[in-house]
This record gives C-alpha cells, sequence and structure tokens, in this order.
C-alpha cells in the first residue's frame, strides 16, 4: 500500500510529481515561442516589406498605413479567437485548446508564403493577407491565457510567479526567432530578391512550428485544477457570462493593463517603420533595426525568470506598476534617438527600456492575470479581457502614421501617447488586489485570505 501523498499548499498536484511544473512550464516556453514566431514574422513583414509588394504604389505614406493597419487586423480577431477558444479551454481543458490554436497558427502563416503579390493579382492579393491574418489573430486569441493557465495550476505555492514568466519568456524568444530569421535574409540577399522570395523563406518554415509544437503540447498532462472542476461537474456551460458577473472589475482592470502592449508597438512596429522607411528619411539599415530588436530581446529573456521570481517575493502590483511607468516612460527618448540616427543610443535605449524596464510588466503579468480570476472561468476570463487591451492598442500604428507624419515631432506625439497608456495601466494595476500569497483554491475571491508573510517565506524556502 502506497503512503499518503501530502498536498503542498495551494496546489492540486501532489508533491510526487515534483517535475510537473518543470515539464509543463517548458511546454508553455517552447509552444508560446513557436507560436509567436509565427505571430511576430508577420509584424516585421509588416514593417519591412508588405508596403512595397501588397499594396499598389501610389502613394509611399499610405501604403505604410494600410500595411500597419493589416497587422491590426490581426489583433481584432484576438478577442474573437480568446472567446471561443477561451470557452473551449474551460470546458474542454487547457491541453486541447492549447493544441488547436498551435495548429491554427502553423497553417495560416505557412499560407502567407504563398500569396501572390499586388502587381500578380491586384486587390486578390491584400485580400487574402487580411484573411490569413484574421486567422492568426483568433488563434493567439488563446494562446498565452491557455499555456499560462497550464503553468499556473501546475505549479506549487509561492513559485507561480517564476514558473508563469516562461510563458512569456516563450513569447520573447519567439520574437527573437523572428527578427533573427530575417537577418541573414536582408543581409545577403540584393534587396529585390529579398522582396521578390526571399521574405517567404519565414513563413514557411511554420510547417515545421505545426510539428513541433503539436508533439510538444500532447506531451503534457491536463491540470490537476481543471480535472478536479471537471470532476465535481464544476465546468460552467457559459464561461464568459459567468466571468462578467462574477469577475467584471477585475477584468476591466486586465484591459487596461494590457494596453501596456504599447511599448512593444511602438518598438518593433511603428518604431521598425519609422527607423527604416524612406518616407520619414531617419535612415536606419533594415538589418541595424533588426539587431536592435533580437538584443532587446535577448536581455528580456535572460531577465524574466529573475523577474518572475521577484513577484513571487515582493508581489505583482509593485513590479507592474514600476515596469508600466518607466517603460513608457522611457519611449521618448528610445524614438528620440532613433529621429537622430543615432544608432548606438538607440541600442542602449531599447535594451533599457524593452529589455530591462518592460519585464516588471512582462514577466509578472501572466501569473497576475491569472490569479486574479477563479478555476472555472479563468481562460475565458484572461483570454477576453487581455485580447480586449492589446485589441485597442493594434491600431496604434497606424493611429501614430497619422497623426505623427514625417515633418512633425514624431518622438514627442508617439511617447506622449505611450506614457499616457503607462500611467492607465499602473493605475488599474495600484487599483487590483495583491495576490502572490493566495492559495489556488481561493483565487479570485475579493475576500480571499492571504497567508501570513513568515509562513509564505517558510513554504517557498521548503521548495
Amino acid at each position: 500500500m502506497r503512503d499518503a501523498v501530502v498536498e503542498p499548499p495551494g496546489s492540486h498536484e501532489p508533491s510526487e510529481f515534483r517535475k510537473t511544473p518543470k515539464k509543463a512550464a517548458a511546454s508553455g516556453w517552447m509552444g508560446s515561442a513557436l507560436e509567436y514566431y509565427d505571430f511576430f514574422i508577420y509584424a516585421q513583414a509588416a514593417a519591412l516589406v508588405f508596403p512595397t509588394i501588397f499594396f499598389a504604389e501610389t502613394d509611399p505614406q499610405i501604403g505604410i498605413i494600410i500595411s500597419l493597419a493589416t497587422f491590426g487586423v490581426g489583433y481584432v480577431a484576438r478577442p474573437i479567437g480568446a472567446f471561443v477558444l477561451g470557452h473551449w479551454g474551460d470546458t474542454h481543458g487547457r491541453k486541447n485548446v492549447l493544441v488547436l490554436c498551435m495548429l491554427l497558427m502553423g497553417v495560416s502563416t505557412f499560407l502567407v508564403a504563398l500569396l501572390p503579390t499586388y502587381q500578380q493579382v491586384g486587390i486578390l492579393a491584400p485580400a487574402l493577407l487580411v484573411v490569413l491574418r484574421l486567422i492568426q489573430g483568433f488563434a493567439v486569441g488563446g494562446e498565452i491565457s491557455g499555456a499560462s493557465a497550464m503553468i499556473v495550476e501546475h505549479a506549487p505555492f509561492g513559485r507561480r510567479g517564476y514558473y508563469a514568466s516562461y510563458t512569456l519568456q516563450g513569447v520573447q524568444a519567439g520574437q527573437i526567432l523572428a527578427a533573427a530569421v530575417f537577418l541573414p535574409l536582408a543581409a545577403v540577399l540584393p534587396e529585390d530578391q529579398f522582396l521578390s522570395w526571399g521574405w517567404r523563406i519565414p513563413f514557411l518554415l511554420s510547417a515545421l512550428v505545426v510539428v513541433a509544437g503539436y508533439v510538444i503540447r500532447r506531451r503534457v498532462d491536463e491540470t490537476p485544477a481543471f480535472q478536479e472542476e471537471a470532476a465535481h461537474g464544476e465546468v460552467p456551460k457559459a464561461p464568459i457570462v459567468q466571468a462578467v458577473r462574477e469577475s467584471g472589475s477585475d477584468m476591466l482592470r486586465v484591459i487596461c493593463m494590457a494596453l501596456m502592449n504599447a511599448v512593444p508597438v511602438a518598438t518593433t512596429v511603428f518604431g521598425a517603420t519609422y527607423a527604416t522607411n524612406e518616407t520619414y528619411g531617419v535612415g536606419f539599415d533594415t538589418g541595424t533595426y533588426l539587431w536592435i530588436s533580437v538584443v532587446g530581446n535577448a536581455v528580456a529573456v535572460l531577465l524574466i525568470p529573475f523577474v518572475g521570481n521577484l513577484s513571487d517575493r515582493i508581489g505583482r502590483r509593485p513590479c507592474i506598476i514600476v515596469g508600466a511607468l518607466g517603460s513608457t516612460a522611457l519611449s521618448f527618448a528610445y524614438l528620440y534617438a532613433i529621429s537622430q540616427d543615432n544608432v548606438t543610443l538607440a541600442f542602449v535605449l531599447a535594451i533599457l527600456m524593452w529589455g530591462v524596464v518592460y519585464q516588471g510588466y512582462n514577466a509578472v503579468f501572466p501569473a497576475f492575470y491569472q490569479e486574479l480570476f477563479p478555476t472555472r472561468t479563468r481562460v475565458t476570463a484572461f483570454a477576453v479581457s487581455q485580447n480586449l487591451g492589446t485589441m485597442i492598442t493594434a491600431f496604434l500604428p497606424t493611429l501614430y502614421a497619422i497623426v505623427a507624419p514625417p515633418e512633425s515631432n514624431v518622438p514627442l506625439i508617439v511617447g506622449s501617447f505611450t506614457f499616457g497608456i503607462g500611467i492607465i495601466a499602473a493605475t488599474a494595476a495600484w487599483s487590483a488586489r495583491e495576490t502572490h500569497r493566495v492559495h489556488m483554491d481561493d483565487l479570485g475571491r475579493d475576500d480571499a485570505p492571504v497567508v501570513p508573510r513568515e509562513e509564505y517565506e517558510r513554504i517557498r524556502a521548503s521548495l
């Protein structure tokens, strides 16, 4: 007869399965890296390639605006995907929804590589591009919420922030891959060949993403928290209705905090166009700007687990507030460095803003958002509210191209928008309840008991 198994506080996972949190974190990291590789190669191409090959060569400024708008279209589909995929995750399990997300993303991204250009088929080219971008957005709508739910619900009490941060480390790694795969192509190929066929190679590689992602995610067990809900018949029939009714105020907070997507949007999407497109006259080399993205994200990848662990010690809210205010304030300086064609300063500020300070928010929100909601509606509430927030920011590059034309003070205009968003996000975090010392079973409750600090530190030390 087997000895009794002791469950650690706040976790449904028996202590004999110590490898499960690491396995879940590894799966979340790999899956997010591969899926966001797909999502962000589109962002790179929308800034560097699509204005030339998918739209009429009439007014270059109009081409920029429309190309950036197709990038934003993917974010419009994200709340729809969040609603559908979040519902699936809360009713059929976290594991199943993550496999579905991967398949949808990989296939739609692969098909982008096969699209004809505007010169070949006219208006049909951008129309097909928009359709595939909508499928991408639909798929990614359930990715972070599902992956971080899988990790948080497997993680031991006192380490949820650390383990959940690997979801975003994977996202940042996906961005590095997206930028890095363009680097040799942009450097080696002549411009006409890069615009003709070279840009298609990163999208063709998505075929490998489909296979790798499917294999990785099929090997992870369903979370104990969801299994317990299902065993007790507590799986909701309409998770979104229950989520809004029970957690509406927290969903609004998440929407406001998710506006922090304005920082990567200002940096990697509009920033790329501002730095490299001849309409603005700055003159950054495409390869040089891609290296800025790679270096900033590389620093973020290294830092994220440490910030996640810090949030387990001092709380989620201080990290998010400092990250929101600090990174958005630095956007002024970063865009100014680009306007002065100062590559060295742009590198330094990219590392500081994107690679370091922004991670106070970026590394912590996967755990914080999950902990604001109960198990029965967790994926839906997280997915819908987070994707509504990011959708609002999706068309900021298009707005910036309109309100900050080449002859204007672009750093001041775009920086002001970004910093204003940082204030909104920090205020929302300040108004939320702290969650890092709340047991898993009590998450989502306004009156959830908080573990005394001494006991919490003792539990952490024992892990």
